[in-house]
């Protein structure tokens, strides 16, 4: 994670990470479901950076996208690539 806003440079894809596990832990589901508007809302960052940040964490499988349709509410799932000797997991 350190590498996001060090390496990468992308403040805003933490924050978002940051934002979906703490609400994961608060719903104690698998999965997130949430608008892009509502992410934007909840973290303070425009659209189209959470759209960017979620881009970014699924390109680096740090987080799975699910959508039941194109237009649906998608549900994320977070993935943890550097437990289990860099096998990816699931947050429990």
């Amino acid at each position: 994670m350190r590498d996001l806003v060090g390496h990468d440079k992308k403040a805003s894809t933490f924050v978002v990470y940051l934002y979906l596990y703490v609400r994961r832990l608060d719903s104690k589901a698998a999965r997130v479901q949430i608008s892009l508007q509502k992410l934007s809302d909840s973290t303070g960052l425009s659209k189209r950076a959470v759209q960017a940040a979620v881009k970014h964490l699924a390109r680096r499988r740090l987080l799975d996208v699910h959508r039941a349709t194109r237009t649906a509410v998608p549900e994320y799932a977070l993935r943890r690539p550097w437990t289990a000797y860099g096998q990816a997991a699931f947050v429990n």
